[in-house]
This record gives structure tokens, sequence and C-alpha cells, in this order.
């Protein structure tokens, strides 16, 4: 047995409680290079316990709907960020914590141009493009030490559009 999921459009403020969403949208914080870029400054909050930002490329597999969601995993030493490197939209999963575990999980399809990033500890599924060639800049704590927890649900989820 399972438990439904409908995924809803990506939003800046459904998504607020987990981290930020990215995206060039409503009016730049100002012009540069000669008034020929629009700078969208500083839209997501980088958090890291220790170590440092690193920048890695992430080729996830295409994954189409719908889809069992059986694991969610955090980061308690850091942030993490993905940004598409095409314009695909990719499937965000994200889960309340009460006392270390994750409860109601929340999916979210993205818009051309969206990227997110997962607040420091927040529950969320694995990196999910729905298009080829699954391509993201990841930005995230690169540093010692475990920074990777995982649960596994007793009754998996089903994600549908």
């Amino acid at each position: 047995m399972s438990r439904r999921l409908k995924a809803q459009p990506l939003t800046a403020s459904a998504f607020a409680p987990y981290g930020d969403v990215m995206a060039a949208s409503g009016d730049p914080d100002k012009l540069i290079n000669q008034g020929r870029c629009a700078r969208f400054h500083d839209r997501a909050r980088l958090d890291f316990s220790d170590g440092a930002a690193g920048i890695s490329i992430f080729k996830g597999e295409r994954e189409t709907l719908p889809l069992a969601l059986k694991m969610v995993e955090r980061h308690p030493a850091g942030s993490q960020a993905f940004v598409p490197m095409s314009a695909d939209p990719f499937l965000v999963v994200v889960a309340s914590d009460t006392n270390g575990v994750p409860e109601n999980p929340v999916a979210f399809l993205t818009q051309p141009g969206q990227a997110i990033n997962f607040h420091r500890g927040t529950w969320h599924g694995v990196l999910t493009p729905l298009s080829e060639p699954g391509l993201f800049a990841v930005i995230d704590r690169i540093g010692g030490g475990a920074n990777l927890e995982e649960h596994w649900f007793e009754t998996e989820y089903v994600i549908e559009r």
C-alpha cells in the first residue's frame, strides 16, 4: 500500500519553510555590465557549520511521474542548492521534521528558470530531473565528517502530477 502525493507548482511562499527559490523574477536589484545584465542579488542563504562552499556538477537520470518516494535525506552540516543547467522542470520533494523524523512530504514541480536551495537540515528527496540531460550545478558544503542522514518510509508515497 502507498500514500498519494500530488506535485504542486513551486512558489517561493510555499517553499519558504524548507529553503529558497532562486529565479530571475520581479524587478532586478540592479543593472550591471553597462545596463545589459540584470542582477537578481543574493537569492539563497548558504549556511555551513564548517568547511567551505563547493560547486559540483551532478548528472541525474531522468524520472517520470507517477514516482515512488521511499526515502528522503538531509544534510545537517550545510545547505544544498540545485541549479539546473537547462530550462527543464524538475521535481522537488521536502518534508517537515518532528523530533528528527520527516513527516508530511510535499512535492513541487519547478518552472523553467527556477532553482532551489534547501536550508541546512531540511529533509528532501534526491535530485529528480524529469528531462534529459539532467545536468545540475550543486552548491553545498565541502568538508570532513558526516553530512548525510537518510530516512526510509515504512509506507511509500506515490507522487503524481
